[in-house]
């Protein structure tokens, strides 16, 4: 059950997209062990967001793959880093960070429906 109901209205503020992972970085100034990851989203432009996806994704597999992202947080300073974007997930049952990724290619950019 939800923690909390909220409306409609609520959910639309909330600016899901996807984008593809251009680049992927060591981030060893992050107190957990997590990634810079640079991402595509074409017409948006490019964003960056510090990602704690260590313990499931090597750099080769995020490199090209399609991600969601919150588009409209308030960009965060993280170390020496700004992250642009809030990269979505799900934990596992370890509690590490499963990607939220679309099943097939869909265009850069895109809003969740």
């Amino acid at each position: 059950m939800p923690e909390e109901y909220i409306s409609y209205e609520d959910f639309a503020k909330v600016d899901v997209r996807v984008g593809r992972v251009i680049n992927v970085e060591e981030f060893p100034e992050a107190h957990k062990p997590a990634y810079k990851l640079t991402i595509d989203f074409g017409p948006l432009g490019v964003k960056k967001s510090s990602a704690r996806v260590t313990a499931n994704y090597s750099k080769d597999d995020l490199l090209g793959k399609q991600i969601a992202c919150v588009a409209n947080f308030k960009p965060k300073q993280i170390g020496p880093f700004i992250s642009d974007v809030l990269v979505l997930g799900f934990d596992d049952e370890n509690g590490e960070a499963v990607l939220v990724m679309p099943t097939k290619t869909v265009p850069l950019g895109g809003k969740l429906a």
